[in-house]
Formats: structure tokens, sequence, C-alpha cells
């Protein structure tokens, strides 16, 4: 019998992120749900245990260095390794995210839990990663992140938000830089759009399930060792930049 896999979800106490983590949980991975509300936290890993899957407690607030740190040492004494990390944690910042009107500091709060988070969480955890026979970073984006949609005419990016959608930008430059430094090594790394799906995070008025939206990051966590790296997909195939 293989070795059971270890992941790491971040955010994963609800949402697409608690999809996520029960999707490789039916696989028969052991997965972390990585969460700062310690009661969310253990409500979702009591779920996720009843219904069969070998889900254990993450406490993390990505926006803390320290929390980033002991959550490893917590995964390294539980398995010594880690095989996949999914940066799934994110925030919207709320409204107003006109340019001429945002809060500067709304800016700030997003960029922090959206990207400078998964840069934290993802130095963290690369010592356990470079254990794994086959690495996988999945990094959580969003079509209002391309660039390449945003200047084309006609195409559906969602409201202007100028906090939300250049933090995925930005992550998508990130997890760009990671594949370049990391290419010479078996960690593969790539962005994933879940689509518009119905959680609390945009007020449930997406039109997708959270459990729809975990199935390209679930994708991505498996791929096979001659998979892609540095690139960004959603159910449908790649997404330009």
């Amino acid at each position: 019998m293989s070795e059971q896999k270890i992941a790491l979800v971040t955010g994963a106490n609800k949402g697409i992120g608690y999809e996520i983590a029960a999707g490789l949980g039916t696989l028969g991975w052991s997965v972390g749900v990585g969460a700062r509300d310690d009661r969310r936290r253990e409500a979702a890993v009591a779920k996720l245990r009843a219904a069969g899957a070998d889900a254990f407690e993450v406490p993390l607030d990505v926006t803390d260095d320290a929390s980033a740190a002991a959550a490893a040492k917590l995964i390294e004494e539980r398995a010594g390794r880690l095989d996949v990390l999914v940066n799934n944690a994110a925030i919207t910042g709320g409204a107003p995210q006109e340019p001429t009107v945002v809060a500067t500091a709304t800016v700030q709060a997003v960029v922090e839990t959206n990207v400078i988070g998964v840069i934290r969480v993802t130095n963290a955890m690369l010592p356990l990663l470079r254990h794994s026979a086959s690495p996988r970073i999945v990094n959580m984006s969003s079509r209002v992140g391309s660039l390449t949609l945003q200047t084309t005419p006609g195409a559906e990016t969602g409201p202007i938000a100028v906090a939300y959608a250049p933090s995925k930008t930005f992550l998508n430059a990130v997890t760009v830089q990671y594949a370049k430094e990391l290419h010479d090594t078996n960690i593969l790394v790539n962005a994933a759009c879940p689509g518009f799906c119905a959680t609390d995070l945009n007020g449930f008025r997406g039109v997708r399930t959270p459990e729809q939206g975990a199935a390209i990051a679930i994708r991505l966590a498996t791929l096979p060792d001659d998979g892609p790296t540095g690139r960004f997909f959603d159910d449908e195939g790649a997404i330009p930049w």
C-alpha cells in the first residue's frame, strides 16, 4: 500500500476550502484544515471526520509569521513532510473599491492576506514540501486577476475592485515567480480559478457550488509528475495571465 498523502488547505473551515479538504479526504489523503477561528476549524474537522476523512486541525493565521511557523512545526511533527499546499485563504475587502474612493487600509489588508499570506505560508511549508516525492502548490486565484481578460472588451471580470482584483493579479505573478525559482525541482506550482461560487465571500451570490469550485484545485493537487507548472487554470482549461 502506498504511503498516505498529506495536504494542507488554508481557509478550509468553510466554502471552497472546506470542499477541497473534503475532496482530498475522499481520495484517502490526510488533510490539515488550516484556519484561524478555533470554533469553526474544530467543527470543520469534526464534520470531515464524520464523513470518513482523515482530517486534522492546523491553527493558522496567514497574516502572522509565528502562526505560519507553528503550523509548519505541527505538520512536521505529525508527518515529517507535506505533499500538497493549497493556498485558499482570502478576503475581498468589502466595498467600495473604486480606486478614487477606496480606503488605502482596505488595499493593504487584502494584499496582506491574499498575497503576502501566500508567500508567508508557502515559505514556511517549503522545507516540508521538499521531502515529498511529488509536491504540489495550488494558489486559489480568480479570472478577475487576469490582466488579459481585464483589458479585453466585453470580457466578464466583475465589478471594479481595486483591492481584490489586483490582489489576484499580484498572486498570479507570485505564482509564476515561484514556478521559475523552483523549475529545477519536482515542485509544481499553479494557480486555479474556482469560478463564481456561492460562498460568504460574495454573499452567496455565486452560480457555482463550492464543491464545483474545489474541483480544479483537486485536479492541480493531483497532477502527474510531468504536469504543468507556472500556469493558470479553471475547469475549462488554461486562462491567460
